[in-house]
């Protein structure tokens, strides 16, 4: 998202713009951006939770079969 972070300041450096709405498009794009992103480590974080609650499970599971 590096270049959607470049355009959108290099569109705010330009004086006006930014307060005009002028600047919107870049906004709109790095939003979409961040989001993939996020989406992305969302999905990731979830399984490795997902990992470690089995686990968890299984310790628990010998822990008490002890």
């Amino acid at each position: 998202c590096k270049e959607f972070i470049e355009a959108l300041e290099q569109c705010h450096a330009s004086g006006w713009t930014k307060f005009l709405g002028v600047c919107n498009r870049q906004k709109d794009a790095l939003n979409h951006c961040l989001r993939d992103e996020r989406l992305v480590r969302t999905s990731q974080n979830r399984e490795q939770a997902k990992e470690r609650k089995a686990k968890t499970d299984r310790a628990l599971q010998e822990f008490r079969a002890l």
